[in-house]
């Protein structure tokens, strides 16, 4: 009868053991997933926002300032990816907002480590009123460590449309005038050549999966 009884409670101490472990092996299989989701081709991507060139597309030379006063030009793309968006810091919802959703997805690029060789950078799209020391408080206010750049209108002007953006001053308001702007965040390699796109809505969990994706398959071919 105890022998019955011990082989029962064998019986189940195993299958409880077993029941943890693949438990155990579930959560561990699910957080993998979930921090290293599958690797998306340039038509998934397409799906999801996200827009590929066959080929790097390279930049006319520009000169440009930051928010420290320190030239912006080609070469301060170069040698790590670049995360470009449009804006201004009299924007009155889609700037802050993005910019809010940028810091979230730079959080989650600390996480992979990835922090360290992506840059994010707002031009501004109202170099008019955003000088550099506006620009300053205005974008580090989001992360200290994203960029912000301005420039002459012109000057700024061509190197948005180098990155297939547009912007223009909304006639009337005096002095609190708005500014329309294409709300896409350009993509630059790390060879400081025009790679791509992702378009709107964003959330930092979309931007991650899909930049992760756009990293790895450059890494593929380089």
């Amino acid at each position: 009868m105890n022998t019955t009884l011990e082989a029962r409670q064998k019986g189940i101490r195993k299958t409880v053991t077993i029941a943890v472990v693949m438990a155990s092996l579930f959560v561990v299989a699910l957080a993998y997933t979930l921090l290293n989701p599958p690797l998306m081709d340039k038509e998934e991507l397409k799906y999801h926002g996200t827009y590929i060139f066959d080929k790097g597309r390279i930049l006319q030379p520009f000169s440009l300032v930051d928010d420290t006063n320190a030239v912006f030009d080609v070469a301060r793309l170069e040698g790590k990816w670049g995360v470009v968006f449009f804006g201004f810091t009299h924007c009155p919802d889609v700037c802050p907002t993005t910019l809010a959703t940028l810091n979230n997805f730079y959080t989650e690029l600390s996480e992979k480590g990835w922090d360290t060789d992506t840059q994010i950078i707002m031009v501004s799209a109202d170099p008019q009123r955003d000088t550099p020391e506006i620009l300053n408080s205005y974008v580090r206010y989001f992360n200290p460590n994203f960029i912000g750049v301005t420039g002459d209108y012109f000057d700024v002007h061509r190197f948005a449309t180098q990155l297939n953006t547009t912007f223009r001053k909304v006639p009337g308001g005096g002095e609190n005038y708005q500014v329309d702007h294409g709300a896409n965040l350009a993509i630059i390699n790390p060879y400081g050549h025009f790679h791509g796109f992702m378009k709107p809505p964003f959330d930092a969990a979309k931007l991650i999966n899909n930049f992760g994706s756009v990293r790895r398959l450059y890494e593929d071919l380089h």
